[in-house]
């Protein structure tokens, strides 16, 4: 197995780690810094809700209105 090793300042280690715990799983088997290991930390951001937010502001509102619409175009041409 090979190791690689990273000098990081301190304000920019939370970012490495980051990108480092977001690779593809078991690329990296382990992470160490300082002596603390941070094999299974989770990441930063944890959604809220796990609700799909539906927009509205759209150009049509639904299905129908859009496909007269391309009926109309058709007819044009």
């Amino acid at each position: 197995m090979s190791e690689i090793k990273l000098s990081v300042e301190t304000e920019n280690l939370e970012t490495v780690l980051m990108i480092l715990n977001n690779l593809k799983s078991g690329l990296i088997r382990e992470i160490q810094t300082d002596g603390k290991s941070t094999k299974d930390k989770p990441t930063q951001y944890q959604p809220k809700t796990n609700t799909i937010v539906k927009e509205t502001t759209g150009k049509y509102l639904d299905a129908s209105a859009f496909k007269e619409r391309l009926k109309a175009k058709k007819s044009r041409s």
